[in-house]
């Protein structure tokens, strides 16, 4: 992989825009439904794609997890979502289906996922889709918002333009 200086300092910004939200999520059941690292995943995804989204999610989701801001759960819950937007995106050039694959893998995929660490790493029973409720609300409202934020801002324009970023 070919370093990219712009790539790495946008990867740095959402980065800390994901720690700095941090603070702010929605508990649901054992998980913190957060919204926004969904929405930096679909950000991460269309302006960077899949492999520098899955290094924002898996860096953001050890970094809440070392300053006691999230669970175990912060892993399945972005890296799958931020993987299959990516590849979504990548495949179709499309800022719906690009959110649509942060919904199913995150709701679906990660949720699934979740199940065998709540059992082997946090000592919970839980049952196979137990995590897709809260994995799919969380997931659904930051892409939601990450369409609106494109929708409504200069980052389509980005987009549309293939603007190297």
């Amino acid at each position: 992989m070919k370093f990219d200086t712009r790539k790495t300092a946008l990867c740095g910004v959402l980065i800390a825009l994901g720690v700095i939200l941090s603070p702010y999520h929605i508990p649901v059941g054992a998980t913190k439904c957060f919204p926004w690292q969904h929405l930096i995943n679909v950000i991460s995804a269309i302006l960077l794609g899949p492999i520098y989204a899955v290094m924002n999610a898996f860096v953001i989701s050890i970094i809440r997890n070392l300053l006691g801001l999230g669970t175990l759960f912060a892993f399945p819950g972005s890296i799958f979502g931020a993987l299959l937007a990516g590849l979504m995106y990548k495949r179709f050039a499309n800022t719906y289906v690009a959110a649509l694959g942060e919904v199913i893998g995150t709701g679906i995929i990660g949720a699934i996922v979740a199940c065998p660490i709540a059992i082997l790493f946090m000592g919970k029973n839980a049952a196979i889709f137990a995590f897709v409720i809260p994995f799919m609300v969380s997931s659904f409202s930051g892409a939601v918002i990450a369409i609106l934020l494109f929708e409504l801002t200069a980052l389509k324009k980005i987009v549309m333009k293939k603007v190297s970023i």
